[in-house]
């Protein structure tokens, strides 16, 4: 193993960790409100509706992201009224093309992380909410949102964790994120193991403070659940 060219390598791919966190971050950011409207979409009892998220979530997990990212990247452009319109400008653009690719994907993903979330809400919750005469809108902001959001936060770590390594796909578009500039790499030097083992190991550093900081967070927004378990088993050992 040639550790002089290891170090070298990293120093060649880290300049491509700010386009790797901007694609995953910019990309979730927006995908969440796609994940949540598609969950309440299939909540819903509109027939229309949940027809439409149900398509949606369907087409995209049904297909691979690869192909979604060649379908916006090169699809768009065939047509003559997307050639002309205001959004052009921005589909035109390779990075752009990655953002909606990644934020479509995940946003399907997500969606069924996010119902699973709603449908965990006690009924009895909600009924007591609707009894103390909360309106609708505020019965999902104070009470179904904030119990739906602790219980998804877990799998929607992971979902994060994966759109931050289905970013290398971008490569495939001419972005330079860790993998573009990781190939770039091994065109010019043919030395893939090493090139490799480096842009690998930058993925699992991220990943790795990624899932951390979504493990403090969980850990915070259920600190009020651990706060209740001692005085719970104090009332049991009481009851013994």
């Amino acid at each position: 193993m040639d550790f002089p060219f290891m170090y070298e390598a990293l120093m060649r791919l880290l300049p491509g960790i700010p386009m790797t966190l901007q694609l995953a971050f910019i990309a979730s950011a927006f995908g969440v409100f796609f994940a949540l409207a598609a969950a309440l979409m299939q909540l819903s009892g509109n027939v229309v509706l949940r027809s439409i998220a149900d398509f949606y979530v369907f087409c995209i997990r049904g297909t691979p992201l690869l192909i979604q990212i060649f379908l916006i990247y090169y699809g768009m452009g065939q047509f003559d009224f997307i050639r002309h319109s205001f959004m052009w400008p921005i589909l035109r653009e390779p990075y752009w093309c990655a953002i909606f690719a990644l934020m479509f994907n995940t946003g399907a993903y997500g969606s069924q992380i996010v119902r699973g979330g709603l449908l965990s809400v006690p009924r009895g919750q909600v009924e007591a909410a609707r009894s103390c005469g909360m309106s609708q809108v505020l019965i999902y902001r104070r009470i179904i949102l904030p119990l739906a959001i602790r219980q998804a936060l877990p799998a929607y770590g992971n979902e994060v964790i994966l759109l931050l390594k289905a970013t290398s796909l971008a490569s495939i578009i001419t972005l330079m994120e860790i993998t573009g500039l990781a190939a770039k790499m091994i065109s010019e030097t043919y030395r893939v193991v090493e090139v490799f083992l480096v842009a690998g190991s930058l993925y699992l550093l991220i990943n790795f403070i990624l899932s951390r900081g979504v493990a403090v967070l969980e850990k915070r927004l259920m600190r009020h659940t651990a706060a209740e378990r001692p005085s719970s088993r104090v009332a049991a050992r009481g009851a013994a």
